[in-house]
């Protein structure tokens, strides 16, 4: 038996399968090569246009970013503090690098709902799959009453193989999913530190990321301390 007679014999809930991965398959290999191209390493642009900020100021560093080339959120960041310095608003760089930044977020997670969605379909798919063999199979009694091997095979084995199918896929999906989920953070992360050290650059007071979850701080208890009256 090929691979063609397999899947005639996993019945048409398998096409969908077969379907759902080379999705799987696309998805993962265009945000791979899309996180490699935003993830260039930048630091030597980030040192450089530090320099030409304390030497020459941010017009230098400006033209800096725009020589490189580079189209990562590292350059869109700095170039977005960048321009508000040059047009002698430094104090709004950091309004203008969140706002890039909140963008870029979007550009660097992209596709990875689809993928965790996907790792979430495929095992279901591949049980709706097993239940449509399993019945199948069930209703070779109800049409004999000595049913053989044969006969129930048919729908064991599309039991069988949309199950096993589901499950590649799923796996494929969710392994794929978290190694893309570590690289965009690392890409985030790179630009998240050009966001926070430009203002220190430009003597504005330094932009510190935003805990998700803040603990209320509390004060130490004092200790009642007696002192003793003067005479």
């Amino acid at each position: 038996m090929n691979v063609l007679d397999l899947a005639r014999s996993a019945g048409p809930l398998l096409w969908v399968i077969l379907a759902l991965s080379l999705y799987v398959v696309y998805l993962a290999v265009v945000r791979l090569l899309a996180l490699l191209r935003m993830g260039q390493d930048a630091t030597v642009l980030v040192e450089r246009a530090r320099a030409l900020t304390a030497e020459s100021g941010p017009t230098a560093a400006l033209r800096e970013v725009d020589l490189s080339g580079l189209d990562t959120p590292v350059a869109h960041v700095l170039r977005a503090g960048l321009v508000q310095a040059e047009r002698g608003n430094p104090e709004a760089a950091p309004a203008a690098m969140n706002a890039v930044m909140i963008r870029e977020d979007g550009n660097i997670y992209a596709g990875l709902s689809g993928l965790s969605t996907a790792a979430q379909i495929a095992p279901l798919l591949g049980l709706l799959g097993t239940v449509i063999g399993m019945v199948r199979s069930f209703l070779v009694f109800s049409q004999t009453t000595n049913p053989t091997p044969t006969q129930l095979a048919t729908g064991i084995s599309e039991a069988l193989i949309n199950t096993a199918a589901g499950l590649i896929v799923a796996i494929v999906a969710y392994v794929a999913r978290n190694a893309l989920r570590n690289k965009a953070n690392a890409v985030a992360a790179q630009a998240d530190r050009a966001r926070e050290e430009l203002p220190g650059w430009l003597g504005q007071p330094r932009v510190t990321a935003q805990a998700p979850l803040s603990r209320p701080v509390t004060e130490a208890p004092r200790s009642a301390t007696l002192t003793a009256p003067r005479l």
